[in-house]
Order: structure tokens, then C-alpha cells, then sequence
């Protein structure tokens, strides 16, 4: 025991008649001694001394050794103080009690690791009244108490029926009932009868503390009665718990009697179970499985020892014995539930990821306060290369637990959930189950990787299957059709992940907890790089870090030009190439001095040209160009809307793989336009000669969402007006017929992308203001936001008002030149397709 190890009590009591010598003759003479004034003090730790009773401790603690030292070193007399929080280490005087007793020490054996064994007898209860040294022990000015007894017919009546209350006791712990018996009937003195049955009472350091100090004989024994009754419900209910256990330990007995005679039976006849058997059935039994699991696999083994050994039936049912026997049913990892050292690893491994490490804080601050606690089902949904799938292996790094992936990616059969029936040939579990067997342990951390990916077909519904596993409320009996048997997996933390939410299950979706994990800006990235990403290729390349050190500016350039993602999966494959190359180089180049320093040229020459571009001035340069911002799968992006038109009948055609909504959002933002033509400038009766054609670049990829209505309405106004968008300008918001600007989702991710493509003003609804919360500082120092309400504002900040004006010459005064203009914005909307 070290030296901050407690004060604690080795046994419940000296036995009885090792004290009960003692109460005539030592008790008058400790009546009749004199208290000096002062004591050293012993804290003690959920323990309290009473008087005439003797106790061990075990002492540990420095400052406790040297009390002792000096009480013994004198009159061998010592306070006894017990600590109101038994937590404490170092316990100040007001961490204990201010009543006590003074105690004699009677034995001391010191242990060679510096501990001690204490036995001290009680011998008069104390009143700290100050405190006279604090180092290097605590000595306290003391007053001594005495009991306030007054003889009458009721504390005789009080005292008898306590005895009483404590024979009934001891007959229910038949092993001190004769010694505790006699003990008992040596007292003459209520007092020192009261102190000797809350000795022996098994409770709670609180309650001891209470009695003593209740000065008043009368109280003290009323106490006392209160409490005995209680003990005596407590031991009657156990009695009654151990009659009916011991009653089932003898059925279990006499079965296992019978098993090991019709073994015998079965060894004279020569049908002895063959080895395989014997050890199946020592495997099962020694197994802790539910009592019906058990049952069914011991009923399962006895029709395994009647089949032949070489029939298929013999093996299917071996198979299904083994999987049985090797599940954890009730093996588990105990979590390391210490908050800091869980901050540390997540920190450790992942930059950033603020809300996720604080849900996993919580999740350990909770299951400390308890411990049955059902484990969470985590749902991680962000685009690739987040760090998803590698947060849940830090999970399980962090809690101690093992770890479990599978991937659901394209996974169509309901069997790879629930498993097959045994009636199935080459029948197997499934994941789920199979995943537990793996690590041998009931409650790891398991990760279900893209479940947005499952689909369905004849074969069934896997994310029906999952309905059951993640849904906290049923899994404690998840049934596999192979096993046939409930298993508990409320203990097991599911993290499932997505890159999107939208072909997920509404019911699938309500059971998990979503967790979102945002692309990372430019800095992030940056952070990311040199602390993670170019060690773990250093050292994945064989390389020393004084080989290949990589410049910020470096770093800079593979971000900025080689790589245009809302992860850093792309970022990292790029500098594992720089590595390779760099390890080539030193290969070859042995006895040469090289270059160790990663520069931006050195990027350049080993990863050729650039392939990411900043062309936003240039591309919105003719009017009818207007930059949006989209969310996909994989993070925020820009897009450009290019609006162009032609003689014709006012027809509106629409390309580059729109979604319904999204041509929905055209054909409104139109109407819009032609609605409030004369407010605009705009000439209304051009719309019905000239055909309209708006596209979104990158054609082969599909679009859709409603949040490009407001960048459509800006570009068709630019076609209209003939007045280009501002440059390096972007614009997300939903449109309505009457021109409100509604909110959008994914702000975070599109401010990122508008970031990332060089983006200096952004236009957001109003009602977005909040999400902006979510983005780093850094990056808003570079953005200008503007916030509007309606598409008024938009045309105001996105066009500027002289070039409006300019155009109400032309709708009041038609001529020549506006089909000039037309063709103009036609021909250079031409060029740039």
C-alpha cells in the first residue's frame, strides 16, 4: 500500500471475546484517567471508532504514520476523526467531523513498504474545540464527552427491547451469534451496550458518525432500534434469496450427478461420447451464456452425440455448437472513462472536429454517473475524406474498446444483417454477429460504414434489418436467423456513417443521432497537413523527417492548385507522390547532396501542371453569367449559370442535367422577372419575341435543389439589362413568385467552396445569419457577407443601379441597337460555352 492509500477497516470488529475481558476492569480505570488537553489526530476513511470497542486499521499515509509515532512514543493515545468525504487524500480539519473518540493504541506492526497495521481500543468520545498544529500531523484542543443517562423504567424497557431486536439479528449470521450473544449479556451499562451493537452493525460511516454523537442514552438507543429493524429485513430477505439459490444449485447438482452417471452407464456399454463431445460439452459449460441459451445448446449437443459422425447433419450442428460457445455473451472491455486522457487521443489523431469530441465527453461523463448506461447510435455524415471512418477507431482508442468496421457500401441481401437459417447450406451468422465473434467482446465500438449506400431488391431490405440492431429500445434481443437465439447489444456504441442523409430511411434515420462533419477551409487544411498528413507519409515512405521537409508555401500550392476537396483524402495522395519522389531521389542520388526542402517549385516539378484554376473575373465578365453556390456529397461547390437568348416565341429551355426542382427555380425566377418587368427597367413585351436558354455547366453531372432560384433570377436579369454580374460575386438562396429570398442548407460548405475558388462577396438569405457561427473566423476575415430578404436587394448589390438605368432608355425607345446587343451577348455566350 503506498503512502496515499487510506486509513481503512481490515475487519468488521475484533472479535467479541477478545474484548469481552475487558469491560469490567480496564473500562473503570479509562473512567478514571485524566484526557490531556491535546491529541494527535487519525483521520480515518469510512470508519468510526466507539468507545470500549477495539478495532484494525491499516494506515498509510505519512502524516497518520507520525500521529501514531508520537501517541505511542507517549501515553499511546490518539484521536480518532472520521472524514466526511472518504475521497479526500490530504483531509484539512474541516473535512472531518468535530465529535470523535479517543482511542489507545494497542498494537502496531509496521510493514517493510512503509505501511503500518493499527489496532486501538475506544475509550471516550471528544469535542474538537480548535485546532493547535496542522503540519507536519494534525493535533486538536479536545474536550471530552460523556453520555447523558438517566435510569427509569422506560430506558430499562428501551434496552431490554434493543437486545431483543439485536439477538434476532445474530441468529440470522448463525457464524458470531454465540460469541456475540455472550458478549451481549456482560453489559450492565445502556451506554456502553449502545456503542457495542452499533460497533457490530453493518452501516454506513454516516450513520455510525450520527450515533455517536447522540449523547442521550435514550436517543442512542432509539437510534439503534431504528436501525436493527432495519437489518433484520435486510437478512430475513436474504435468507429467504439464499434458500431459494441454494435450492437451485442442488437441482444443478443433481443433474450434473445424472449426466456424469449416465456417462458412466454409457462408458460399460461402450457408447462413451467421443472426445470431440467431452470437449464441446467442458467448453460449453464453462462458458457464462443466459440460462436459456444454455438449455437449448446442452439439449442442441445431446442430439449432436446421437448422430454419426461423418453425416453433413453432424457438422452443421458442430458448427452451430462453436458459434455458440466462442460468442462473448457475457465477455466485455472495461472502458477507461477518464475525460482527459479520452481529449487527449482524439486530439491526438484529429484536428478540429470540436462537437463530435465534446458528444464523446458527455457520453463518458454520463456512463461514469452510470454505469448501465444505453450506448448512443451515432450517425457521422459529412463528404469524403473528413475523417469519419478514422474518428471511430479513435473512438475505440479513446474508450478502451475494441473496434468493429464493416462496409455496407452496395449491400443488398437482409441475410448480411440477420444471417442465414440453418436449414441453408454453408449457412453463416451474419455481420453483426460475425463482428462480435471477431473481437470477442460485447460491447465494442461498431462501425457502420456508408450506410447511405445500401440498397434493395428481391433479396430484401437490409436497412430494415438495421432497424432493429441501432434502435436502442430492441436490440438488447437481437435475434440472428442463425443463432436463434436473443443477444443483448445495447452495450455495443454503433457509429454509423454517410456522406448524405437523403437516401437514408426515415426510420432508419429517426433511430440514429446525426453528427455532422464539415469540409475543412484552406487553414484547416493547411493544420491538417503538417501535423498528420506529411508525417504519416514521412514515415509510411521510409523516409527521416530531416529527408523531406515541406515548406508552408509548399503545402499552400498542392492545396490551392493540385487539389479542390471538402476532405483531404486528394491532399494526401498528393504528398505521398511528393514523397515518392523524394525517396526516388535520395535512392538514386546516394553520396549526393539533395535538396531536403520541399519547395513550391519542387512540387511544380514533380507533379507537373497546375490543375485548378482561379478564372472567376473572366468567366463572369459577359452579362447572363452569375456564379451560385451548391452542397454535394462530397462538399460545397461553385457553379455557373449562363442565361442566353434568341428570336423566338418566349420559349424557356433548360440544359446541363437539371433536377425538377432545380428547372422549377428557372421557370419561377422568370415569371418573377416578367412579373415586375416595368419595376425593373425591363422591357415586358421583349419577353414574348425572344426564346430563352438557360445552362449549367459540367452537363454530365445531375443537379437539383431549389437554392440556384436566386442565381438564375441575377443571370437572366444580367442577359436583360446586358450588364455583367460583379465579379469574384456568388449567390445562394431559394426564390418565391413575389420575389422573398427563402433559406437554404449547407452554407458552411458553400462558403468553404467560395473560399477555396477565390469568392470576395457573398450573398446569403437573412435567415442564414446563423449558420455563419459555424464558420471559422479566418475565413470570414476574407468574405465580405451581404443578407437579404428579397431579390430587390440582390439586383441592387449584384448589378449596380447606373447600369439599370442605363437600360430604361432602351425599353422606352426600342431601336436597332438592342438585337445588336442581343447578338453581341449571344455571340459571347457562344464563345464561352
Amino acid at each position: 500500500m503506498s503512502d496515499s492509500s487510506e486509513e481503512k477497516t481490515i475487519v468488521q470488529n475484533i472479535h467479541p471475546e477478545a474484548q469481552e475481558g475487558n469491560h469490567s476492569e480496564q473500562a473503570i480505570e479509562i473512567q478514571q484517567e485524566q484526557f490531556p488537553q491535546q491529541l494527535p489526530i487519525l483521520p480515518l476513511r469510512n470508519a468510526v471508532v466507539f468507545p470500549q470497542a477495539a478495532l484494525p486499521l491499516s494506515v498509510g499515509r505519512k502524516s497518520s504514520l507520525l500521529a501514531i509515532d508520537a501517541a505511542t512514543s507517549g501515553d499511546r493515545l490518539i484521536g480518532a476523526l472520521t472524514q466526511q468525504d472518504g475521497t479526500i487524500d490530504k483531509p484539512q480539519p474541516d473535512d472531518l467531523y468535530q465529535v470523535g473518540t479517543i482511542c489507545r493504541v494497542l498494537r502496531m506492526i509496521k510493514y517493510p513498504n512503509g505501511t503500518a497495521l493499527l489496532i486501538v481500543q475506544g475509550v471516550s468520545r471528544f469535542q474538537v474545540t480548535g485546532v493547535a498544529q496542522q503540519q507536519p500531523y494534525l493535533i486538536v484542543n479536545l474536550q471530552p464527552l460523556e453520555s447523558e443517562l438517566e435510569y427509569d423504567i422506560e430506558l430499562e424497557a428501551l434496552t431490554k427491547q434493543v437486545s431483543t431486536q439485536f439477538q434476532r439479528v445474530t441468529q440470522l449470521v448463525p457464524a458470531q451469534a454465540g460469541a456475540l450473544q455472550l458478549a451481549l449479556s456482560s453489559f450492565e451499562d445502556p451506554g456502553q451496550l449502545a456503542d457495542f451493537i452499533a460497533h457490530h452493525l453493518d452501516l454506513d460511516s454516516e450513520d455510525k458518525q450520527y450515533i455517536l454523537e447522540t449523547l442521550n442514552v435514550k436517543e442512542r438507543l432509539m437510534l439503534l432500534l431504528r436501525f436493527l429493524e432495519e437489518q433484520t429485513e435486510i437478512l430475513e430477505l436474504g435468507s429467504k434469496i439464499h434458500t431459494q439459490v441454494k435450492g437451485e444449485i442442488e437441482k444443478g447438482m443433481r443433474e450434473r450427478y445424472l449426466r456424469e452417471q449416465l456417462s458412466a452407464i454409457r462408458h460399460e456399454l461402450g457408447e462413451e461420447d467421443n472426445p470431440e463431445i467431452i470437449e464441446l460439452r467442458q467448453r460449453l459449460l464453462r462458458v457464462k451464456m443466459p440460462a436459456k441459451v444454455e438449455k437449448d445448446a446442452l439439449r442442441e449437443l445431446e442430439r449432436l452425440s446421437e448422430i454419426y459422425p461423418g453425416s453433413a447433419e453432424y457438422t452443421v450442428a458442430r458448427t452451430y455448437l462453436e458459434w455458440l460457445i466462442e460468442l462473448p455473451w457475457s465477455k466485455s472491455t472495461r472502458d477507461k472513462l477518464d475525460l482527459d486522457r479520452a481529449e487527449r487521443i482524439l486530439n491526438e489523431d484529429h484536428f478540429d472536429l470540436v462537437k463530435i469530441k465534446e458528444r464523446l465527453m458527455e457520453y463518458l461523463a454520463v456512463l461514469q454517473l452510470k454505469k448501465d448506461l444505453k450506448s448512443p447510435i451515432l450517425c457521422l455524415v459529412g463528404p469524403p475524406g473528413v475523417g469519419k471512418t478514422s474518428l471511430g477507431q479513435s473512438i475505440a482508442r479513446a474508450l478502451g474498446r475494441k473496434f468493429v468496421r464493416i462496409s455496407l457500401g452496395g449491400m443488398r441481401d437482409e441475410a448480411e444483417i440477420r444471417g442465414h437459417r440453418r436449414t441453408y447450406i454453408g449457412a453463416l451468422p451474419g455481420r453483426i454477429i460475425q463482428g462480435l465473434k471477431r473481437v470477442g467482446a460485447n460491447n465494442p465500438v461498431f462501425m457502420l460504414d456508408e450506410i447511405d449506400k445500401l440498397r434493395s431488391d428481391f433479396m430484401g431490405d437490409p436497412a430494415a434489418a438495421l432497424l432493429e440492431v441501432l434502435d436502442p429500445e430492441q436490440n438488447n434481443s437481437f435475434e440472428d436467423h442463425y443463432i436463434d437465439q436473443p443477444f443483448d447489444l445495447s452495450r455495443v456504441l454503433f457509429i454509423a456513417t454517410a456522406n448524405i442523409t437523403s437516401p437514408i430511411p426515415p426510420a432508419l434515420l429517426d433511430r440514429v443521432e446525426l453528427l455532422e462533419l464539415p469540409g475543412y477551409s484552406e487553414e484547416e487544411k493547411l493544420q491538417i497537413a503538417k501535423r498528420y498528413l506529411v508525417p504519416r507519409q514521412i514515415k509510411g515512405h521510409g523516409l527521416r523527417r530531416n529527408q523531406a521537409r515541406f515548406e508552408e508555401e509548399a503545402l499552400l500550392k498542392v492545396i490551392r492548385e493540385y487539389t479542390r476537396e471538402a476532405g483531404v483524402r486528394n491532399l494526401e495522395r498528393e504528398i505521398a507522390t511528393v514523397c515518392r519522389k523524394q525517396a526516388t531521389a535520395l535512392v538514386r542520388g546516394k553520396g549526393k547532396r539533395l535538396a531536403r526542402q520541399i519547395t513550391p517549385a519542387q512540387v511544380v516539378a514533380w507533379l507537373g501542371p497546375r490543375r485548378y484554376f482561379r478564372e472567376l473575373a473572366e468567366r463572369t465578365e459577359p452579362s447572363g453569367v452569375a456564379i451560385g453556390l451548391a452542397w454535394t456529397p462530397v462538399g460545397g461547390e461553385i457553379i455557373f449559370v449562363e442565361a442566353t437568348r434568341m428570336r423566338g416565341k418566349g420559349h424557356l429551355l433548360l440544359t446541363g442535367q437539371l433536377g425538377d426542382v432545380m428547372k422549377e427555380s428557372a421557370q419561377t425566377a422568370l415569371s418573377y422577372l416578367r412579373s415586375q418587368a416595368e419595376r425593373l427597367d425591363l422591357d415586358p413585351g421583349s419577353f414574348e419575341r425572344w426564346d430563352i436558354h438557360i445552362h449549367v455547366p459540367a452537363g454530365a453531372i445531375p443537379k437539383d435543389g431549389p437554392s440556384a432560384g436566386v442565381t438564375i433570377a441575377i443571370a437572366l436579369a444580367s442577359l436583360w439589362s446586358d450588364a455583367p454580374v460583379l465579379p469574384e460575386l456568388a449567390m445562394t438562396g431559394e426564390i418565391t413568385l413575389r420575389g422573398v429570398v427563402l433559406p437554404v442548407g449547407g452554407i458552411r460548405e458553400k462558403v468553404l467552396a467560395a473560399h477555396r475558388a477565390g469568392i470576395k462577396t457573398i450573398i446569403l438569405p437573412r435567415h442564414n445569419e446563423g449558420d455563419l457561427e459555424e464558420v471559422a473566423a479566418t475565413i470570414k476575415a476574407d468574405l465580405q457577407f451581404k443578407l437579404v430578404d428579397n431579390i430587390s436587394e440582390v439586383l441592387r448589390l449584384a448589378l449596380p443601379e447606373r447600369q439599370l438605368a442605363a437600360q430604361s432608355s432602351i425599353r422606352k425607345s426600342p431601336s436597332s441597337r438592342r438585337p445588336k446587343k442581343s447578338g453581341s451577348g449571344q455571340r459571347r455566350s457562344r464563345r464561352r460555352g
